[in-house]
């Protein structure tokens, strides 16, 4: 008579035991660190945030304690528990409702400049329980150059605005000072102050969704709970790692040079040790933090580290502060992933990408199986900026990426977004209509690619045509000199390039630039190709036709590469001359036989080539 039917008993919000009732709150915390993640989206105002989606919001719990991010970047995943630390640590016993705070202190719990945390603590009844937590790359935040991101500034004083950790309201009042400061201090206030309100306007989403939370569960059952998030993240985070190898692996990367020491290479290494449920990932022989801006802060190593090891982790691990509890990250103070006063850091993003690939080489020598090889290097950052005729200041801010490594078992994805960014195009048509610049060519590029059994991903082109009469152009790039790296025999990825001009005079352009562009000025960047994954000798022959009926490798380059000889009269692989071709390899290697090549499924090689 109690349970009619035989129905299962209804879950009870209020018992810390129930498995349903915490299922459905740790749902219910991640939905609303996305919603604020939509909501900065449908209502910020720039295009490096509604395009390139560079933001991230989280929710922490009542120390600070992140407890779930929302549904964007990996770049983002060591920066809210920084900050959250400094937070606390300036504010913890001066908190009320109504106080938000903002920052961006790369050398108090920031990463750089751009960078602007907004953060406020979620009240019920005088108690704080929570925090709601944005932080967003803003287009402009003064400094010597339009975009604020130059890689060749030399110190942090050149780089912009500066924001301690500060009540941007307090009691529900706005400090109309710090506002002041800001909008005197940027070149597009209007932009940058509709940013903030977009990271406001998530903060106060999350407020109200999570008050709804409170009168379901009660704030003693929230608190347990939001705490709960955290150790079950970590439960599941050791035993994912119980299941690794231990072990011991270490890899060396080099970033070309920092954009003010030229020829000058900087080295990345990092060991990666494995015991049972703990792993530490030791940054110890990177190079020392440089002159140019390319320096990152600890929260930025931190999250390229924690991106790698997420990577070889089971999906459905919360993204929260017990995964880290799992994962210890060190790097040296005075490193350039873990700069000091007065390091520049403006441009880290690059050495922050750089960090992620060179993870994937320590995590490929533990799991050969399940690691891809070098992506393209990660984002280039390219900035033009000026004023018009009537001294109206312009800034366009794209960060561009889209070439994967060769995978064990694939290639590598074409004009994806590296797994550390997860970032979208900026559409032409807008761009078009709201800057000064033309957009002339957006293609992939034949012959980049790293050969291998699986080949790496094909990058891009793209051809800025700058349209107003003076302006700014800043450009941070590498992989020129030392190219995306192919794994188990498989071939580096092409070079990046950048021209000035490409169908006139073509001029060759360093990797890391800032110079003057004038009306009807062509910026070519060439993004690097991928690298590879195993040996191209046994690359599938089809596949490699595909590759050339889609314009993405020469009928040339798939000689010299893989041995296959196209007939592209027929559109057919020539097997009589491609075996000759082969051998003729293998023998040159010192082989007895060509490796055994691995067929595709014809049907699907089929259908792509159609």
């Amino acid at each position: 008579a109690t349970n009619p039917g035989n129905m299962p008993p209804m879950s009870d919000p209020t018992d810390p035991k129930d498995p349903i009732a915490f299922e459905l709150f740790k749902n219910a915390i991640f939905s609303i660190a996305d919603e604020m993640a939509l909501t900065v989206f449908r209502t910020t105002y720039s295009g490096v945030l509604k395009d390139n989606m560079d933001y991230s919001t989280g929710f922490a719990d009542s120390d600070g304690k992140l407890a779930a991010q929302g549904l964007t970047l990996p770049g983002h995943l060591g920066s809210v528990p920084t900050a959250m630390e400094s937070i606390m640590r300036h504010f913890k016993d001066d908190m009320a409702p109504g106080d938000v705070f903002i920052m961006n202190d790369p050398f108090d719990g920031g990463m750089h400049l751009p960078d602007i945390f907004v953060i406020k603590p979620l009240f019920h009844e005088g108690e704080r329980l929570a925090f709601a937590c944005t932080v967003c790359h803003h287009i402009d935040v003064g400094g010597r150059v339009a975009g604020s991101n130059a890689s060749d500034s030399t110190e942090i004083y050149a780089e912009g605005l500066r924001i301690a950790p500060m009540k941007l309201y307090e009691a529900g009042k706005i400090n109309k000072t710090i506002m002041t400061f800001i909008e005197k201090n940027v070149r597009l206030p209007v932009q940058l102050f509709g940013d903030l309100r977009a990271q406001l306007a998530a903060c106060h989403i999350g407020e109200k969704q999570f008050a709804e939370i409170v009168a379901k569960y009660g704030p003693q059952q929230t608190k347990f709970y939001l705490k709960e998030v955290i150790d079950y993240a970590e439960r599941l985070t050791r035993a994912a790692l119980q299941d690794l190898p231990d072990g011991e692996w270490s890899f060396e990367d080099w970033i070309d040079d920092d954009g003010v020491d030229y020829g000058k290479p900087i080295r990345l290494f990092v060991t990666i040790t494995k015991r049972d449920g703990h792993m530490v990932v030791d940054w110890t022989g990177t190079n020392p933090q440089v002159k140019g801006a390319i320096n990152n802060t600890l929260s930025f190593t931190k999250a390229a580290s924690y991106t790698g090891i997420r990577s070889v982790l089971p999906p459905g691990i919360p993204n929260n502060e017990g995964v880290f509890r799992a994962i210890e990250v060190i790097c040296p103070p005075g490193t350039v992933g873990n700069g000091v006063l007065p390091a520049a850091c403006a441009a880290r993003g690059l050495t922050g990408f750089r960090m992620v690939d060179c993870m994937f080489g320590a995590l490929a020598m533990m799991l050969p199986d399940r690691v891809k090889a070098a992506g393209d290097g990660g984002n280039t950052g390219i900035s033009i900026g000026g004023y018009d005729d009537n001294r109206k200041p312009f800034v366009y801010v794209d960060f561009t990426c889209g070439a994967w490594g060769a995978r064990p078992f694939a290639d590598g994805p074409d004009g994806n977004s590296h797994m550390f960014a997860n970032m979208a195009s900026h559409s032409i048509e807008v761009t078009e209509a709201e800057q000064p610049i033309q957009l002339l060519a957006y293609e992939f590029v034949a012959d980049k690619a790293g050969a291998g059994k699986y080949r790496g991903g094909v990058p891009f082109l793209r051809d800025y045509k700058f349209l107003e009469g003076e302006g700014m152009l800043q450009v941070r790039s590498d992989r020129r000199d030392h190219r995306p790296f192919g794994l188990y025999g498989g071939s580096p990825g092409g070079p990046s390039e950048n021209y000035l001009n490409p169908d006139g005079e073509n001029r060759l352009l360093p990797s890391k630039l800032t110079m003057t562009v004038k009306r009807g000025d062509i910026f070519r960047h060439v993004l690097a190709g991928a690298g590879g994954w195993g040996d191209p000798l046994e690359r599938d022959p089809l596949a490699v036709l595909r590759d050339v009926r889609n314009e993405l490798l020469s009928p040339e380059k798939a000689v010299t590469d893989y041995g296959v000889v196209i007939d592209t009269a027929a559109w057919k692989v020539d097997e009589a001359a491609t075996a000759r071709r082969r051998s003729e390899i293998a023998k040159s290697r010192g082989w007895t036989a060509v490796p055994k090549v691995q067929r595709h499924d014809p049907v699907l090689l089929a259908r792509a080539a159609e």
